[in-house]
């Protein structure tokens, strides 16, 4: 079976004081049927749109040999460190770790925690060993910013078992938007909050004074997913000018959005996606005992109106109030002055999250989780 791919990666300039400016974005995708590289840069404007062989580009590796070429030869980049996202790094990892033999052991047998996750996560680690040996490489945890919840909310921890739900998902996401919350929300950042981080693969995460209290497992937008089929996974490069983030594409990367078709409401994946986060909602409320906000975010979040009015149409028995017109508009705030429950949608920057830990695993700075 093909398999649906690719390679994402974005430049940061690295400025005075370690502060990073992104400069390029960029995707390698549809590997398995229709190669095609695009990358723009920080104004928007296009920098390159190549289209490739199945045969030369079929799989991560090649894709990565590809970027790495374009990056290297034309742009004259060259890394400094790699930081990856890894979704799995057990009950040890409580933060970003430089990579080494026994990182990587490790790493290897936190497969059993995410089998359909982890293997893709440690490709682009292995594919940039062997490539480049002396590049320092830095692991970055989703499972970190969930191991400081209450122990009465664990799981078991047993490969196999349900211990696979009680990790926690999306933790770089969660952590992006609880380091945005106090610039763009100060009167609820230390509150409790509900985000929700709605994309090909989603899930949910009720914060306290910023930290996770509680977290769903995930849940597919658009089916549940089948092993044919590749995880979410992310690296991050740093130079003396630059970063690159680099990974494997959602496993769904290729669905249509969702108001731009009404196939997905005929289908009745909104109404699925909706009753789904709002049975979450639920749950996540009673955990904090009491909301004080709720946060949308990740691709669908921040994009499909019409899902965030769905699912806001079912947060209304906890006080929140839709405005539609600025729902519509795709605004910061789209709640109503009357409601008791303010809602958001931000954006979260997983990239930027990863960079900042690489960058201060390399000038020896303390990482928080």
């Amino acid at each position: 079976m093909r398999t649906r791919g690719g390679v994402n990666f974005q430049l940061f300039a690295v400025q005075g004081e370690g502060r990073l400016e992104r400069q390029i974005k960029g995707r390698l995708d549809g590997l398995g049927s229709f190669p095609r590289l695009k990358a723009s840069g920080a104004n928007g404007d296009p920098l390159a749109h190549r289209a490739y062989r199945n045969d030369d580009v079929g799989d991560v590796p090649a894709a990565f040999a590809v970027v790495d070429t374009w990056l290297r030869d034309e742009l004259g980049i060259r890394p400094l460190a790699v930081g990856h996202r890894v979704v799995q790094g057990g009950p040890d990892y409580v933060r970003p770790v430089m990579i080494d033999d026994a990182v990587m052991a490790n790493l290897e047998r936190m497969i059993a925690f995410a089998p359909q996750r982890q293997p893709h996560n440690l490709v682009p680690i292995r594919t940039i060993l062997a490539n480049y040996p002396a590049l320092p490489q830095v692991a970055c945890f989703d499972t970190a910013f969930h191991l400081a919840r209450p122990a009465v909310s664990e799981g078991t921890h047993r490969p196999g078992g349900e211990s696979n739900a009680r990790w926690g998902f999306h933790g770089l996401s969660y952590e992006s938007i609880a380091r945005t919350l106090p610039l763009v929300a100060p009167e609820v950042a230390k509150g409790r909050v509900i985000i929700a981080r709605l994309d090909n693969s989603s899930s949910m995460c009720a914060l306290r004074d910023g930290r996770s209290v509680e977290s769903t497992s995930a849940f597919y937008a658009f089916g549940a997913q089948t092993s044919d089929e590749i995880d979410p996974g992310t690296a991050v490069f740093l130079t003396s000018g630059s970063e690159i983030r680099s990974g494997l594409s959602d496993a769904y990367a290729d669905a249509p959005e969702p108001d731009a078709s009404g196939a997905l409401l005929a289908n009745g994946i909104v109404e699925r996606l909706a009753y789904r986060a709002g049975l979450n909602a639920g749950l996540l409320a009673a955990a904090l005992e009491g909301l004080d906000a709720f946060v949308f975010t990740g691709a669908i979040g921040e994009s499909s109106a019409t899902i965030r009015a769905c699912i806001a149409e079912r947060l209304g028995w906890l006080g929140a109030v839709l405005d539609e017109n600025a729902n519509a508009q795709h605004a910061r705030l789209i709640s109503r002055g009357d409601g008791r429950i303010p809602i958001y949608v931000l954006p979260s920057d997983d990239e930027l999250a990863i960079a900042r830990h690489t960058l201060a695993l390399l000038l020896n700075r303390p990482s928080s989780q």
